[in-house]
């Protein structure tokens, strides 16, 4: 990969790092990153993965919100149109060639997609975000200071390196 690109990835990285710690929702944190670097994904997107964060509704037992967010960033580019609902589009096939991609890279780095798994592996436990005694042992086991961040800042980078390799260009 050219050096240029091996920066963008770590700036793209340090980006939804800094994203998750200051604002949380690693999903927005995720997209938000990408959108800082790349054309194509819209606000709306972003808005839409809101809920994902902390598996889904902060009850742990869904998909990681970063995961969720890469996967989305993906779909911005890839993802079936309304309009094409029963074709099998050449873009619906890599939309799920791409997303296999992250979500190789993601189970391979995590052990498993869920927030729980994710926690489990990053943190040692699984927290109950709802609960607010163990929302505040999450903080304090480093969940939004260096957890969630990295997680956060590793999707985003698997993303981007994903996007550059299929030919989308950032943001000049």
């Amino acid at each position: 990969m050219e050096e240029k690109h091996r920066q963008l990835l770590e700036d793209i990285y340090n980006r939804a790092y800094e994203y998750e710690g200051k604002y949380g929702a690693c999903p927005q944190a995720v997209l938000a990153a990408l959108q800082d670097f790349f054309d194509g994904i819209d606000d709306q997107v972003i808005k839409s993965v809101h809920a994902f964060a902390g598996g889904g509704a902060l009850c742990g037992d869904g998909t990681c919100g970063a995961l969720v967010g890469g996967l989305a960033a993906i779909s911005s580019y890839y993802g079936r149109e309304r309009s094409q609902f029963g074709q099998k589009t050449a873009a619906r096939k890599k939309n799920f060639s791409y997303s296999r991609q992250l979500h190789q890279n993601f189970t391979e780095e995590f052990g498993g997609v869920t927030c729980r798994e994710v926690q489990e592996n990053v943190l040692g436990r699984a927290y109950k975000m709802w609960d607010p005694e163990d929302y505040q042992k999450f903080e304090e086991a480093g969940g939004h200071d260096d957890k969630c961040t990295n997680v956060s800042g590793l999707v985003a980078r698997w993303t981007a390196a994903i996007l550059l390799e299929k030919g989308i260009a950032p943001k000049v």
